[in-house]
């Protein structure tokens, strides 16, 4: 397991660092809409799950606030397809 998931509200990001190396979830937020633009984990810490975890934390998020989620990440559209107890989220 790595660190906890960080929000930062300011820079509109979800982060995390891995071994020392930075791993982000970027997003916009407009008229109650998270749209996802970004989700980006390097290679040298990838294929742990890191992804994954930044995308539910990010949804998590949009759930507890009221936020609908727009998924124009490819990885976190594909992440919500997999996910269907999440599908109440999608614009």
């Amino acid at each position: 397991m790595f660190a906890e998931i960080n929000h930062n509200q300011r820079e509109h990001r979800f982060e995390v660092k891995v071994d020392g190396i930075p791993c982000v979830l970027d997003y916009t937020l407009l008229d109650g809409v998270m749209t996802i633009t970004h989700t980006i984990v390097p290679s040298a810490v990838g294929g742990r799950g890191i992804a994954s975890n930044l995308v539910r934390t990010a949804l998590d998020k949009a759930r507890a606030e009221h936020w609908k989620v727009d998924p124009a990440c490819s990885y976190s559209e594909i992440w919500m397809t997999r996910h269907p107890e999440y599908a109440d989220l999608h614009v």
